[in-house]
C-alpha cells in the first residue's frame, strides 16, 4: 500500500488501489476534481496504470486515456468491491467477473455503464482488466456499516488481550492507539466527511487484521492460532464492508 499526495482532504494508513480509483472518479465524474488530481491519485507510487479490454483496443491503455473513454461511454460514478471467499462485497456479478475480482480480493464497479475494471500488479505497474460486470449490486449503508466496525473492534480488541497478543507483535498495540488519530488518506475534496472518517478506522482495523495474522509463530499453539483467526474474522469483515460503504459513489454526497 502506498500514500498518496494530491489536492483533497488528508486525513498514515493507505486505501486499496480499487477504493481510490473509485472514489476519484466519482469526484472527477461529479466535477469535484481534476483529470490530472485524479490519475495522481490513483497513480500513488505506481510507476504506470494502464486499462485493458477497452472496445476496439487491442493494446494496454494509459489510465487517463482510459478514464475519460469511460466516462465517454456513460460511467457516471464508481463503487469499491472488496470480496473473499464466502463473502462477496460489493459484487452482483457475473461468475467471470466476481471470480477475478475474488482473485485479485478487490475490484471497482462502474455505475452507468455495466462494466467493472480489476487491478493486476506487475512489478512497479498495475493493469486494470476491464469486464462486463451487474452494477446494480447491494452497497453497505454506512451508518450502519460504522456501528457494525465499531462494535467488532471493541470485541476484537477485547479478545487480541485476553490472547496476549501485544507481547509477539508489540505493532499492534501502537496500531490500537493509533485508532484515536485519523489515518493519512488522501480524499477528494468535498466527500463526505462522515465517510472519510470511517475509512480511516476501516483502514487502520485492516492492517490490525494483517498484522496478527503475518506471523502464525506467535502462537504457542494451533489452537491459539486457530482462536486469533477467529477473533480476528469479525473485524475483517466489518472493516471491509466499512470501506465498500464509504468507498462507494454515496460517500461522496
Amino acid at each position: 500500500m502506498s500514500l498518496h499526495y494530491a489536492r483533497g482532504v488528508r486525513t498514515t494508513t493507505a486505501l486499496p488501489r480499487s477504493a481510490d480509483l473509485a472514489v476519484w472518479f466519482t469526484a472527477w465524474a461529479d466535477g469535484r476534481a481534476s483529470l490530472d488530481d485524479a490519475r495522481d491519485a490513483i497513480l500513488g507510487s505506481d510507476a504506470a496504470h494502464d486499462v485493458v479490454g477497452l472496445p476496439g483496443e487491442t493494446e494496454p491503455v494509459p489510465l487517463i486515456l482510459a478514464l475519460g473513454r469511460l466516462r465517454g461511454a456513460g460511467a457516471e460514478s464508481a463503487g469499491l468491491a472488496l470480496p473473499v471467499p464466502g463473502d462477496p462485497l460489493g459484487l452482483a456479478g457475473p461468475p467471470e467477473f466476481n471470480a477475478a475480482a475474488l482473485d485479485s480480493e478487490e475490484a471497482v464497479v462502474l455505475e452507468g455503464v455495466e462494466a467493472g475494471l480489476v487491478p493486476h500488479v506487475a512489478g512497479a505497474g498495475v493493469t486494470w482488466q476491464l469486464q462486463p460486470v451487474h452494477s446494480r449490486r447491494q452497497v453497505p449503508d454506512l451508518s450502519e456499516a460504522d456501528g457494525m466496525l465499531r462494535r467488532a473492534l471493541l470485541e476484537t480488541a477485547g479478545v487480541l488481550a485476553r490472547l496476549d497478543v501485544a507481547r509477539w507483535r508489540p505493532e499492534i498495540a501502537d496500531e490500537l492507539v493509533s485508532l484515536r488519530s485519523p489515518a493519512d488518506l488522501t480524499f477528494p475534496p468535498h466527500w463526505d466527511a462522515r465517510a472519510v472518517r470511517v475509512a480511516s478506522l476501516a483502514a487502520r482495523c485492516r492492517a490490525i487484521v494483517d498484522l496478527a495474522l503475518e506471523d502464525e509463530g506467535g502462537a504457542v499453539t494451533a489452537g491459539e492460532a486457530d482462536a486469533r483467526r477467529a477473533a480476528l474474522a469479525p473485524l475483517d469483515h466489518a472493516a471491509r464492508r466499512a470501506l465498500v460503504a464509504a468507498c462507494s459513489s454515496h460517500g461522496g454526497r
